[in-house]
């Protein structure tokens, strides 16, 4: 059984449709990059493997059942801009996750169960490199380190599924390289299944297995918003070659054949 597929997916917000006929398998320990025009779906779609959107027709399974219609210690996420808690340090934030489950489940946090908590906050903190960073407030970190953090904190849970949204997109091209080597570390170690937003295809094809593009195959200048976007292709990635087989003059509007064929 794949760990997540889907079966004539789609998402509809009234009359608009942002996403229709997505089907897929995706196995435990693939890490999947998207990438598509702005506003073509990515996003929502990950909202949908988090829980915070529902589908509008057809079905998205985890392990043959059906997603949770809320966000669950399975799925952690990290977005573009810094999800983290001002006011907290860095070992607060990791420990919020942790805390906030244990109050849902069993009331506040006490004792045993707190030091176990910091514990595990501390291990978390040291995988991403930010245990010198212990007591420091956001406002004290690098953008890097801020989103160290943050990948920290989706991975409090110890989650099957990590979701990325754009994560990279606002650092260095230096401190991107840094994060490559962190999540791919990470992905590996923590036998994570991945699925991250890209605008940056040579980042989808370095890091990624497999290649999602979404786009629209159906259009009706009458009606521009009765039509969403689909996976048009999905491409196995050898991560090896990706790197040097990509053509710099790709357009992320579609993907030629002779560049399937460079990479497949």
């Amino acid at each position: 059984m794949s760990l997540l597929s889907a079966k004539r997916l789609e998402k509809h917000y009234g009359h608009h449709v942002v996403l229709e006929n997505l089907n897929f398998d995706v196995e435990v320990g693939e890490f999947v990059t998207l990438v598509g025009a702005s506003g073509c779906g990515k996003t929502t779609f990950l909202k949908m493997l988090l829980g915070t959107e529902s589908a509008s027709k057809g079905k998205l399974l985890l392990q043959g059942e059906p997603i949770p219609d809320e966000p669950g210690p399975d799925r952690g996420v990290v977005f573009q801009k810094y999800s983290v808690f001002p006011h907290l340090t860095v070992l607060g934030n990791v420990m919020i996750a942790d805390e906030l489950q244990s109050a849902h489940l069993l009331g506040k946090s006490f004792g045993s169960k707190k030091r176990r908590a910091i514990e595990k906050a501390r291990a978390r903190i040291d995988e991403v490199g930010l245990s010198h960073a212990l007591n420091k407030y956001p406002h004290e970190l690098s953008g890097g380190m801020q989103q160290r953090l943050a990948i920290a904190q989706a991975l409090m849970m110890r989650p099957r599924i990590l979701l990325l949204d754009e994560p990279f997109g606002a650092l260095d091209p230096g401190i991107r390289q840094d994060m490559h080597e962190l999540i791919t570390r990470l992905w590996k170690e923590q036998q994570l299944t991945i699925f991250m937003i890209t605008h940056d295809l040579k980042e989808a094809f370095k890091l990624g297995t497999r290649l999602w593009v979404f786009d629209k195959t159906r259009h009706d200048p009458q009606a521009p918003e009765a039509f969403g976007a689909t996976i048009t292709y999905d491409l196995p990635i050898s991560r090896e070659r990706a790197a040097h087989a990509l053509p710099e003059t790709l357009n992320l509007g579609g993907l030629k054949t002779h560049f399937q064929e460079t990479l497949l």
